[in-house]
């Protein structure tokens, strides 16, 4: 069984037991969150909202939070001395998917 949830503005399919990386949650690590944006709920039988499956919601547990690999912005304008540098890590949360409900 297998559900897409909306999280942080995005997407994303999960299964029981996966470990996925979602934008920064204001959560504690070895908390339980619940995520009641459920898109759809795949498996034997198909459950697709409109725009959300009601009753369906999927429970995870925080693993930890975190900053992903440093980017690097760099802005330039050939001939006009303009040059700027600036880096960036966006602050990320481990979830395990413990129970897909619906």
């Amino acid at each position: 069984m297998y559900a897409i949830i909306e999280t942080g503005g995005k997407q994303i399919k999960v299964e029981e037991g996966q470990e996925i990386y979602i934008e920064k949650l204001d959560a504690e690590a070895g908390e339980t969150v619940s995520f009641d944006n459920v898109l759809m709920i795949g498996g034997s039988d198909v459950k697709v909202g409109a725009p959300f499956v009601e009753g369906a919601q999927v429970t995870a547990k925080v693993e930890k939070h975190g900053r992903q690999k440093k980017i690097i912005v760099w802005k330039m304008k050939a001939k006009k001395n303009y040059r700027r540098k600036q880096g960036h890590r966006q602050p990320y949360t481990k979830v395990v998917i413990d129970k897909i409900n619906g």
